[in-house]
């Protein structure tokens, strides 16, 4: 064979010892700050991109049908159930038989010489010869099916496919409570945005109020102690007004975070004349009915209840022989071949022994996975039936206390009514006009506070008997059909949790 052909391993060497090499001298390289710049700008534009600007009042169904559609713990979900989706499909092709394709290509610097030695005398019998080309390529097509292999393969399908609906309900679960906290968080901001335009003159006029009392105290108008006093007292009432107002300042940020707007992102909410009251008038009994059949946690332990029955058929199956049939083409150049070209097809059986020997502790090991199963369901199940009652006694707890609220802040509002009508020009008339003020101020904030209080715990009820937000199917998935959709949900949930229909 011509010297050139000696080439080729030495190429492949040196490519092999520059690979090596290169290897070698990787080490960790840390980011740079343009990189980490450029990753921030991409992501700051990407948490907010191709959504519906605001237009108008948000309603609390728009705000539900934002959070659905852009929340992105909600969007982490679907994604994640997706992902199941897609190994759903991969692990379906691990049902079909195994068509590889193979080709190489050998090469070697001398010939494949063989000779023959008798076993009688031991001497050489035949001379030194070859069968073999020094340079030949090859080409294999091989189809196989092993039975085992697809038993395995068709109960990790069954298993995937429940794993799909595992992480549906881990998205209904997703859901169910943002669905909680967008209901509190929207009553919140609205009673913030009713009181955002009323709290800055009561704070000016504590303010000047404070001011002329240190004046008056310069020019010794008044005893010191009266004075001190009485600078107090306001200092006191601006302190309660300025927490007031940091507390209303943290309502509207925290709806926009689940809504998904960009921070800082001015909007506002529709508020209603009034504050309706939520009513839920179903037994107890039929609220534990509801929330053992609906729970998404409970139908996830169903459901992984049944892979574990699925892993004790698995490993079943593992006990069994395998079986492997296979058919195949094949392609060699080696010219001292009769026939360079032919097809073959087999049957194979195979069977691992040490299987046999521990089915027993393989057996036990998926039967107690099967129990641990149940028993987790079980007392999730109890766990469901004891939220039930907890979510109820929070619902009828932050009723009485909403309802005990809104009295109070009738009479404090009577209260501030008759004292501006009462109040004279004499600084003492001013203070108390200024601390009826303040506190029907502080009255008017612990009632949205309540409100909104009352109005997650009957999210948190309805979430509780695993009521959806959504129907099964929505028509499209703009704003406007979510918001629809969200409404049409409630309707249904309040002939559910109130079918006398009263309040």
């Amino acid at each position: 064979m011509p010297q050139t052909l000696a080439h080729p391993p030495r190429t492949l060497l040196a490519a092999l010892i520059v690979a090596g090499l290169a290897g070698c001298a990787i080490q960790p390289q840390r980011l740079t700050s343009e990189e980490r710049q450029a990753t921030v700008q991409a992501d700051r534009s990407a948490m907010t991109q191709q959504q519906e600007p605001v237009q108008g009042p948000v309603t609390l169904d728009q705000a539900m049908a934002r959070a659905i559609k852009y929340n992105l713990d909600h969007r982490l979900k679907l994604m994640e159930e997706a992902i199941a989706q897609r190994q759903l499909d991969l692990s379906r092709t691990d049902l079909l038989p195994r068509l590889t394709a193979a080709a190489g290509y050998t090469w070697r610097d001398n010939e494949l010489a063989s000779s023959s030695r008798s076993i009688l005398s031991g001497l050489q019998s035949l001379e030194p010869s070859t069968s073999t080309d020094r340079e030949r390529t090859t080409g294999d097509l091989t189809l196989s099916w092993n039975v085992l292999d697809f038993g395995v393969s068709y109960y990790n399908a069954r298993q995937q496919a429940d794993r799909v609906l595992v992480a549906e309900e881990r998205r209904r679960k997703v859901m169910h409570l943002l669905m909680q906290q967008t209901r509190q968080a929207y009553w919140q901001a609205a009673g913030a945005q009713q009181l955002e335009n009323k709290i800055e003159p009561v704070l000016q006029q504590a303010r000047k109020a404070l001011d002329d009392s240190r004046k008056v105290e310069v020019e010794k108008l008044r005893s010191p102690l009266d004075a001190l006093n009485y600078q107090r007292q306001l200092l006191d009432i601006v302190r309660q007004l300025e927490a007031v107002r940091y507390e209303l300042a943290q309502a509207k940020p925290r709806l926009a975070s689940i809504m998904n707007l960009e921070p800082g992102q001015p909007f506002t909410v529709a508020t209603a004349g009034s504050l309706p009251t939520p009513a839920v008038n179903l037994p107890v009994e039929r609220m534990e009915e509801a929330a053992l059949l609906r729970r998404p946690e409970l139908v996830e332990a169903q459901y992984n209840e049944r892979i574990g029955v699925l892993e004790t058929r698995k490993a079943l199956a593992r006990l069994l022989p395998g079986v492997e049939l296979s058919l195949g083409g094949h392609y060699d150049s080696n010219s001292y071949l009769a026939h360079s070209q032919w097809s073959d097809a087999g049957l194979r059986v195979s069977w691992n022994l040490f299987n046999v020997f521990n089915a027993g502790t393989i057996r036990g090991l998926a039967q107690a996975q099967l129990e641990v199963a149940q028993q987790q369901r079980l007392a999730l199940s109890m766990a469901v039936l004891t939220q039930v009652h907890v979510a109820n006694q929070e619902y009828l707890g932050r009723l009485r206390q909403y309802e005990l609220t809104e009295q109070l802040n009738t009479v404090e509002q009577r209260i501030l009514t008759q004292t501006r009508n009462a109040a004279s020009a004499n600084a003492q008339g001013k203070l108390e006009e200024i601390r009826a003020a303040a506190s029907a101020m502080m009255s008017e904030l612990r009632l949205y506070q309540n409100y909104g209080a009352l109005q997650g715990a009957y999210g948190q009820l309805i979430a509780t008997l695993g009521l959806d937000p959504l129907p099964e199917s929505v028509p499209g998935h703009d704003l406007k059909t979510l918001g629809d959709a969200v409404r049409a949900s409630e309707q249904n949930w309040t002939k559910t949790v109130n079918p006398g229909g009263g309040a």
